[in-house]
């Protein structure tokens, strides 16, 4: 054998074993259960720079804004606990809502239909995120800022006697 072959299988059995090594101490099951949703989100973004390359039709938007809105959510779930996922899900109807509103934005000539489903998707979206959000517990965030901003309204801003409301009835 010849020295770069020895040099070359030397370099093989050294990265095998690192890789072995690696496995053992669970690094790529780590990387496997914290990065897996970038299997979903890199092929919505390869989708995107499609399009925006010119290489595809705006219908290739739907699929893209579908798949980086759950990669995105994946993403965030399964760096902060999947437990998030009991009051982020409304936003996988979002995901939809953001491919076909892409689509509408970005097809020629304007799909008339697109624009109020994803519109329609997208309050449908935000009104059950706000009561699962209630139901969570936000109630106490949103209590916390009206109160707040209640305080800073009285005791906040400066007194002028020609505003509005220094008149009184």
């Amino acid at each position: 054998m010849s020295s770069k072959k020895d040099l070359m299988l030397g370099v093989f059995i050294v990265a095998a074993g690192v890789v072995i090594l690696l496995g053992k101490l669970g690094v790529f099951g780590f990387l496997g259960r914290t990065f897996w949703p970038l299997l979903v989100l890199i092929p919505g973004l390869i989708l995107h720079v499609l399009f925006f390359g010119r290489r595809a039709s705006a219908a290739i938007l739907i699929p893209a804004g579908i798949l980086t809105v759950y990669g995105l959510l994946f993403l965030i779930c399964s760096i902060w606990g999947w437990s998030l996922m009991g009051s982020l899900w409304p936003l996988l109807i979002l995901g939809i809502a953001v491919g076909l509103y892409e689509y509408y934005m970005y097809e020629t000539p304007r799909p008339g239909a697109v624009l109020p489903i994803a519109l329609g998707l997208t309050l449908l979206s935000a009104v059950i995120l706000i009561f699962t959000w209630l139901y969570t517990g936000a109630l106490y965030i949103i209590a916390l800022v009206l109160i707040a901003v209640g305080i800073w309204l009285i005791y906040g801003r400066k007194r002028t006697k020609s505003g509005k409301w220094s008149k009184g009835w």
